[in-house]
């Protein structure tokens, strides 16, 4: 069945390109009418993809607390847990300059901004994009959540992070007298990777209407003006990948190349619907199926998904340079440093915030005195290079969980996949093989 929803999920990919081509070539295009109908027509289609990702919304919350709080109870002590999360955040921030300098030397060495001949706007115009400057007074209190049904509710997966921490460390030294709540958080765990089967049955659907609601209103022409902008990126993020598995290997070997086979059905929903938190559940049971621990995964997954989103990063530099080479903007190394370093920063306090790459792109670009309306240029082509960079982020977060488990000691024995319950819990009942 995994399998097959992958395939599924590229076929409609495909589908989707030929059917927005279809509609966008269909309505006669140039007049401002023609342009409101196609957003009309997108806008119909975009509903199926909202009620998709409103589901997956709706398993995040409970699906996270569930196997983290379970996590933090099996991990034994709170040394352990302490361990491993510095361990965690210590590679996070190494993937994130790795992932900022990369695109920083990209964007430079193949400059695709320079001799940009398109309109630019005006100097004075807005991006349309609300900025948030980074502060560390609010970051550090908007981690801890004033209402824990409010955090879920608005799924604040830093919040969820931080209670989820408090109930399984409370667990783990109440001991004993916990253990039924341990068995009810086992359990919600296998009803909630439950009701994510039956959610990805709608993701194919979901694909469709997605891509066929992007190229209906932006149009094929899109993506070929603004093909060297897209493709540099594009280059950028496979070597990116080259770099986390090249890691990934010298820390597991050759059965890193098994976890590229395991996450491929997840970077494929991430990428078809550009959004990384979609493909969360699944990058969950990809991670246990290779040998990561659910205490390990659980725990470094969602913190990746706040502190270690490195396609993301990536765009950040590579965006940045890119609006001010086509404004023709020279910057010093030492500014494109002090960039680099600023955005390493601010984009550790823009957790849950929607489309957070342009909110961070914006903030910073009138520090380098970059004009702010530069987002236009790529606001257009934004959501094609958000599926680019939803599935570099699988890819960071799951290299991520293999080389904590690794640096623990407890990569486990791959599982066999039921052929009958892909998607079924799994429960390891052999003992843990420590890694060498």
């Amino acid at each position: 069945m995994a399998k097959r929803l992958t395939w599924y999920i590229l076929g409609a990919l495909v589908l989707g390109i030929i059917a927005g081509w279809a509609i966008n070539t269909g309505v006669d295009s140039g007049t401002p009418e023609s342009a409101a109908r196609l957003k009309d027509i997108a806008g119909y289609f975009g509903i199926v993809t909202t009620l998709f990702l409103r589901l997956i919304k709706m398993i995040i919350a409970p699906l996270v607390f569930s196997t983290l709080v379970a996590g933090i109870a099996h991990m034994g002590d709170t040394a352990a847990l302490g361990r491993v999360g510095l361990r965690s955040l210590s590679w996070f921030i190494t993937a994130s300059l790795i992932s900022l300098t990369l695109g920083l030397l990209l964007v430079n060495l193949l400059q695709p901004g320079v001799g940009l001949n398109l309109p630019l706007p005006d100097v004075t115009a807005a991006s349309g994009v609300e900025t948030k400057a980074f502060n560390l007074k609010d970051f550090i209190t908007h981690l801890v959540p004033a209402s824990m049904i409010q955090a879920m509710a608005e799924n604040e997966i830093l919040q969820i992070v931080i209670f989820s921490l408090f109930v399984g460390v409370a667990i783990t030294a109440v001991g004993d007298v916990a253990r039924p709540l341990v068995r009810a958080v086992e359990a919600l765990v296998a009803v909630m990777l439950q009701v994510t089967s039956y959610v990805m049955r709608l993701a194919p659907l979901a694909v469709f209407a997605a891509v066929t609601s992007a190229v209906t209103e932006q149009g094929i022409g899109i993506l070929t003006t603004f093909g060297k902008f897209i493709g540099s990126f594009y280059l950028g993020l496979v070597i990116l990948w080259a770099i986390l598995v090249g890691i990934a290997f010298l820390a597991v070997g050759r059965r890193a190349s098994h976890l590229v086979r395991y996450v491929r059905d997840p970077l494929v929903l991430a990428f078809s619907t550009a959004s990384s938190e979609a493909a969360y559940p699944r990058t969950l049971e990809a991670l246990e199926k290779f040998g990561v621990p659910p205490r390990i995964a659980s725990f470094v997954l969602p913190l990746g998904y706040s502190f270690n989103l490195d396609g993301s990063m990536m765009y950040m530099t590579f965006a940045s340079i890119f609006i001010a080479q086509a404004y023709g903007i020279d910057l010093s190394l030492g500014q494109e440093i002090t960039m680099l370093l600023v955005l390493m920063i601010t984009s550790k306090g823009i957790a849950g915030v929607p489309r957070a790459s342009l909110v961070v792109i914006a903030a910073t670009l009138s520090l380098f005195k970059i004009p702010e309306a530069g987002l236009l240029l790529i606001l257009a082509v934004d959501h094609f290079l958000d599926m680019g960079r939803s599935a570099t982020n699988v890819v960071g977060n799951a290299v991520a969980a293999v080389l904590v488990a690794k640096w623990e000691g407890v990569v486990e024995p791959e599982l066999p996949v039921d052929a009958d319950h892909p998607h079924a819990p799994t429960h390891r009942t052999g003992p843990v093989v420590e890694s060498r």
